[in-house]
């Protein structure tokens, strides 16, 4: 069999504020945030696919409920986004344990607004 990856794409949007910031970010504000999800499995079966697109996504957006139309500062002691990226990785490699979709989690990618990232790849 072959190892492939395959990702997905998903908004949710948050408020949050950074209370050690020295700039702007101390204050309360909002971000429409997109998630990219990689993960990685085999072939299988008669259709070859690795998993179903709208299965993962489904997977991804249980974990993104957690945090949608949220305040983070209420999940999250410090809601930067490098932890918000570490707390949908988590949850989301809990999910993927717990389903039967036979992959793992690759990679995620939170995009703050349109220019700024973080990214978290899994070895």
């Amino acid at each position: 069999m072959t190892k492939m990856k395959l990702g997905v794409s998903m908004d949710f949007s948050a408020a949050h504020f950074l209370p050690q910031h020295p700039g702007k970010c101390k204050d309360l504000h909002g971000h429409t945030y997109k998630v990219e999800i990689v993960v990685v499995g085999e072939q299988k079966g008669s259709t070859g696919c690795v998993a179903d697109f709208a299965e993962v996504k489904a997977h991804v957006g249980a974990v993104l409920e957690l945090v949608d139309h949220k305040f983070l500062n209420e999940i999250l002691e410090t809601p930067s986004s490098e932890n918000i990226a570490l707390f949908l990785k988590q949850q989301l490699e809990k999910k993927l344990e717990q389903s039967d979709l036979g992959v793992s989690l690759y990679s995620i990618k939170l995009w703050e607004g349109r220019d700024k990232w973080v990214m978290i790849e899994l070895s």
